[in-house]
């Protein structure tokens, strides 16, 4: 019998998705026109205070929390169905390569048993998952297998956050799958769709800067360093004597004092240029690669103004800032100005968002 489902062109049911970085909680509503277009219906984003979430670890629950059922209704979505991620560091990944043809039960009893060769905790307390890439590159016959696996007071811990702001988890993703889903729409608008490009991949975030190298779909390289738009608000106490919270909302609102451009500004994004070079190196060095095509930025501080021309001057390498939102219809309920300044910090809850259509 055929399904109604398939005789009209009906959406998946509407899920957001959300991001809670150390800094912020971030959420996205896609939608698509009748032409197969993503229409960003909403987004909307809510400051969180240092220390409410150290290291991927949520401290402070409650205010977290209370955080997100702010966020949720700022955004004014009605959509209860949520995707959402951990930090690549809360989740042990691992391709392995199976013999073809075995049942969903099989595939499933087998992967348990080789997690178990994997991961450094028992079984009972992990959540595990995995999905088949497709055919082995190396064996015929044999399939390639993606596991991940996360303790499970982790993946608890982001799903009661949902929960308590009156969310339904469905997906729990990880934060560099859903930033480079996203960033996959916008590799593709490069020449030649971005076919055989080597791109460097950096979200700054508030403490940390993470960079992936990316071709067709393959993660090259991975790098986390210590570095981040929190920086810059401490050089803003230290030059000015504001409390952490002031300078915080003055970053965000411009309202500095006249020599903050030639005393702290430049001299933060000379550091940050310094970093990303550093990095790159490390790719470099540890890979036979010698040069990337493209540098993209995306995070908060990736939008700090003249940080995307120094990176171009000094690395020598064509460097751009990233708008998740591109190519999208823009809805109604946006504030385009407002979205467009902030648009570098969605990466990954656009990706996240996407997965309604991707599952």
């Amino acid at each position: 019998m055929i399904s109604l489902g398939s005789l009209f062109s009906r959406q998946p049911e509407p899920m957001l998705g959300l991001d809670v970085s150390s800094s912020s909680v971030k959420l996205v509503e896609l939608s698509q026109n009748k032409a197969g277009q993503y229409v960003l219906d909403r987004c909307a984003i809510e400051p969180l205070e240092r220390g409410w979430i150290t290291d991927g670890n949520i401290e402070k629950f409650d205010e977290v929390a209370e955080a997100v059922r702010r966020l949720v209704k700022k955004s004014g979505t009605r959509t209860r169905n949520v995707a959402m991620a951990l930090p690549p560091s809360a989740v042990i990944t691992k391709k392995i390569v199976l013999p073809g043809g075995m049942s969903e039960v099989e595939l499933e009893m087998q992967v348990e048993a080789e997690a178990n060769q994997y991961i450094p905790f028992p079984l009972e307390e992990v959540s595990l998952d995995f999905c088949v890439i497709g055919p082995s590159a190396t064996a015929a016959g044999d399939i390639d297998v993606l596991i991940a696996a996360s303790r499970r007071e982790k993946v608890q811990d982001i799903q009661g956050l949902a929960e308590s702001a009156g969310l339904k988890p469905v997906i729990v993703d990880v934060e560099s799958y859903a930033s480079r889903l996203a960033a996959k729409r916008l590799i593709a608008n490069l020449p030649e769709q971005g076919v055989g490009a080597i791109v460097a991949l950096f979200e700054v975030g508030a403490l940390t800067t993470s960079m992936q190298v990316i071709r067709d779909d393959e993660v090259l390289y991975e790098r986390d360093q210590a570095f981040g738009g929190a920086q810059l608000t401490q050089l803003i106490v230290r030059q000015y004597g504001f409390s952490l919270e002031e300078a915080e909302s003055k970053k965000r609102s411009g309202e500095l004092p006249e020599d903050y451009e030639s005393s702290v500004l430049r001299p933060f994004i000379e550091s940050m240029v310094q970093e990303i070079g550093r990095a790159l190196q490390f790719f470099f060095t540890s890979t036979p690669h010698h040069k990337v095509d493209y540098i993209m930025l995306a995070g908060g501080a990736a939008a700090l103004s003249g940080l995307t021309d120094a990176v171009t001057q000094q690395l020598s390498f064509p460097c751009s800032l990233v708008n998740p939102f591109d190519g999208m219809e823009i809805g109604d309920g946006v504030r385009l100005k407002k979205m467009t300044r902030e648009a570098p910090s969605y990466l990954t809850s656009c990706g996240l968002a996407m997965r309604r259509f991707l599952q």
